[in-house]
């Protein structure tokens, strides 16, 4: 064999080395969803009894979005890249529509002070959510297209000028948390894309202070930041979640209080089923159900980003984008929804990806990994048999380890 034959069968075989770890991704998504069915199950079944009657209703309510989500995926992963790309501004303009019919009075639903909800009947729509996964085809779609002129300021600044607005109606509901995700992964796909160092850079710094003036300058916002610092000093008011939460970590110790003896749900820890899960879940299942947890959104970050990898090999950068920006996403929020259960970040209204209760969370996550399956699966499609227009092979392709010099902007 010749040595550029071995060059050529090294390259095919390191190509097809994620095909062992296929059964990573829906493994962590099939593992966290039964998590989530039981911890819903056992969260919300005092609060279902008092408020509804029903100690099963949101354990119901839940499986009925759950079955959705599957249905939702089914269709998703059917639907191929190519056709997500060429769709990108239309779901943009869907969602921005969303965004804009949710802050109509009569038309927004408000809970807490907050419109983020839109009616549909016996369902509720969070338009925040469908954003995320519009927000990531456009980004990735437009990165892709655009990654030649990215290096000047006149096309950096188009994702930039929507990601502004995308979260100044964000900021309007008001959802700070959603705009710190899809801020944060916006930018990390940006910075992927080839963007230069000094944008970059000047960028993350502006969006930070941003947000930071945005907390500082908001009441509630400041208040929450306040009560971060110190919550057993206000442990009756505002920092009474936190240290309701850190009640259920301490009494989690390392192999919990067993499932279902949870006594933070029994209405001390408000949002037991949705936002603080967590805590309920390091409470009955303690320290060793809390590190597994993390470890299945570890393995599934991981598994993704293999995914990131395999695409840029194969120069498919608009399924590299966007499998970035779903693992950045994902892990992103739970992050987030763990750091605020554990006192690690001020409370963010965030859910955790396929554990907590939430029906618009719980669909769009399901489509996220719809999308992420679909890419594995164009991934490994060999070349030669892909149908006539495949979305790898018609898409532009770029790769930004072969950018060159970032400061410059010069090609290598």
């Amino acid at each position: 064999m010749s040595r550029v034959d071995k060059k050529s069968y090294k390259a095919v075989s390191h190509l097809n080395d994620g095909d062992a770890f296929e059964w990573v991704l829906p493994f962590c998504v099939l593992a966290l969803a039964s998590i989530g069915v039981i911890m819903v199950a056992s969260a919300s079944i005092a609060f279902a009894a008092d408020v509804y009657s029903d100690p099963w209703y949101f354990l119901k309510r839940h499986l009925v979005f759950l079955a959705a989500g599957a249905i939702g995926a089914l269709v998703v992963s059917r639907i191929s890249l190519e056709t997500w790309s060429n769709l990108s501004w239309t779901l943009l303009i869907f969602a921005v529509g969303l965004l804009v019919l949710v802050l109509i009075p009569g038309v927004g639903r408000s809970v807490n002070g907050s419109m983020r909800w839109i009616a549909l009947g016996p369902i509720t729509v969070q338009p925040a959510e469908v954003a995320k996964f519009c927000c990531l085809i456009f980004f990735a779609s437009f990165l892709t297209r655009r990654h030649e002129k990215l290096r000047h300021w006149s096309s950096f600044m188009v994702p930039i000028s929507v990601l502004g607005f995308v979260a100044i109606l964000l900021l309007l509901e008001p959802d700070f948390g959603s705009v710190v995700v899809i801020s944060g992964t916006a930018l990390a796909m940006v910075f992927l894309a080839g963007a230069r160092l000094p944008h970059t850079f000047l960028l993350v710094g502006l969006a930070a202070c941003g947000l930071a003036l945005m907390a500082l300058i908001s009441p509630y916002r400041l208040q929450r930041l306040t009560t971060f610092l110190d919550p057993w000093g206000e442990q009756f008011s505002g920092g009474y979640q936190l240290t309701q939460s850190l009640i259920a970590f301490g009494r989690g110790e390392w192999f919990g209080v067993g499932l279902g003896n949870s006594v933070q749900k029994l209405f001390y820890l408000p949002e037991a089923h949705t936002d603080f899960v967590f805590a309920i879940l390091a409470e009955e299942w303690g320290m060793l159900g809390g590190l597994t947890v993390i470890g299945l959104y570890a393995l599934f970050t991981w598994s993704l980003l293999r995914l990131v990898k395999k695409a840029l090999a194969q120069q498919a950068f608009f399924a590299a984008l966007l499998t970035f920006g779903i693992a950045v996403l994902i892990a992103g929020q739970a992050f987030v929804n763990m750091g605020v259960a554990s006192g690690l970040l001020p409370t963010k209204g965030l859910t955790l990806p396929f554990v907590s209760s939430g029906g618009s969370s719980l669909v769009v996550c399901c489509a996220l990994f719809a999308v992420a399956w679909r890419v594995q699966k164009e991934l490994n499609e060999v070349p030669g048999e892909q149908k006539a227009g495949g979305t790898i092979s018609k898409l532009p392709i770029f790769n930004p380890l072969q950018l060159g010099d970032r400061k410059t902007g010069e090609a290598a």
